[in-house]
């Protein structure tokens, strides 16, 4: 079929395979051309498929050469209807890890649930042995718990309500938005699937199965930003989420004897979790345009090389007073905040494209589900139905 990119809200509803199969190559590329990581060979990525989860698996791979097992959490393509970029993303590294002879299987599931972190270490018993890195990359909007209680997380701040400037993506026009507060059972539901007790689940599952090596590290990622986002973000009920997973890291540090945990906070950029939040697409927008200028610029691939490369395989992590490794460090540069906030504070209707990279920000937003991107023929009819050759495997 011939696809084209339908949107609904902050998201895409179709995605291109070739498309997406192109960005994985162009990901690849820019993973063999940085320095080489010395560091893990046999990793799992929960959250794999798409974003920093997916780069990580990337820049792990190529950097490294390191054994891949990812989760994932997608859809296939079947008869008139697309799959989801993070199945085909899956399937294009699949086929690209085999053609480079690089161990690369994956795990379709939900990674809350005891079925798959048992599917997990029965994939890691038997082909690894033990893995010595684990990234935990999951962006998830609720979880469902063994009782079947569903927990649901909320995008609100956390005390007084927020006002301030955002951008309707439907239309491109900025206008100001308030935020109301979370409820407690709000502020304890948005913990619950977004904090660290999942990511402790999976530490204490892998360590009671003998499944990670004894010197393990792994790594849970975060976002803190400008003050301008803090009320809805880092102060908010999201804000209280990454607390706890905070604390969690400090806790599977202390209570495994050898295996580390770490925050990673990231830069912004447009991912499917990010687009979802109010004033953050119109933030993303101005900081694209000032960092681009500067020549600062990273996407995912580039943020996760240097994270695994400079930071935890590079001798020195750099943590800040709370223990947490900055890679948003260019981000938050003091010229850049200030260039930002001017921006910010004078931009309006009528200065929208002189002010932000809001085609840049459009831009990336496509390509996240294999669209706007150069050498793929939009017009050629395409096979939907991808099939990840592990899965594929697992199921036969």
């Amino acid at each position: 079929m011939i696809v084209k990119p339908k949107i609904r809200g902050f998201i895409c509803t179709t995605a291109h395979p070739a498309g997406c199969r192109e960005q994985v190559r162009r990901q690849i590329e820019v993973a063999r051309s940085r320095p080489r990581i010395e560091g893990p060979k046999k990793v799992l990525v929960i959250g794999a498929s798409a974003g920093y989860g997916l780069a990580s698996r990337i820049a792990l791979a190529y950097g490294a050469g390191a054994a891949t097992l990812g989760v994932i959490f997608d859809k296939p393509g079947s008869g008139s209807r697309t799959g989801s970029a993070g199945w085909y993303n899956t399937a294009a590294f699949e086929e690209f890890a085999a053609r480079d002879g690089l161990y690369a299987k994956t795990i379709n599931g939900d990674a809350f649930t005891r079925e798959i972190k048992e599917k997990a270490i029965q994939t890691i018993k038997r082909d690894l042995g033990r893995v010595d890195l684990v990234v935990y990359s999951l962006a998830a909007p609720r979880r469902t718990m063994p009782d079947g209680t569903v927990y649901s997380s909320v995008l609100k701040t956390t005390g007084a309500p927020y006002t301030n400037k955002t951008i309707d993506l439907r239309t491109n026009e900025i206008s100001e938005i308030t935020l109301s507060p979370a409820t407690p059972e709000e502020i304890e539901a948005t913990v619950k699937v977004m904090g660290g007790e999942d990511w402790m689940d999976w530490i204490k599952a892998l360590k009671d199965a003998d499944a990670i090596a004894l010197d393990a590290t792994t790594v849970a990622y975060s976002y803190i930003g400008p003050a301008l986002t803090h009320p809805m973000y880092k102060d908010g009920s999201i804000g209280e989420a990454k607390r706890d997973l905070y604390r969690t890291a400090d806790r599977i540090t202390e209570c495994f004897g050898g295996v580390q945990g770490f925050v990673s906070v990231n830069k912004a950029l447009v991912t499917q979790s990010s687009s979802a939040i109010p004033i953050v697409p119109l933030y993303i927008s101005i900081l694209y345009k000032v960092m681009k200028e500067k020549g600062l610029h990273e996407g995912c691939i580039e943020q996760m090389c240097r994270l695994f490369g400079e930071r935890l395989y590079g001798g020195d992590p750099q943590l800040d007073e709370q223990g947490l490794i900055r890679i948003d460090d260019w981000e938050m540069r003091d010229d850049v905040q200030r260039e930002v906030e001017t921006l910010w504070r004078k931009i309006d209707n009528s200065n929208l494209a002189e002010s932000t990279d809001l085609d840049g920000y459009w831009e990336d937003f496509y390509r996240m589900f294999g669209f706007s991107t150069p050498g793929v023929d939009y017009d050629a009819d395409v096979d939907v139905e991808v099939m990840i050759p592990s899965i594929a495997q697992d199921t036969e």
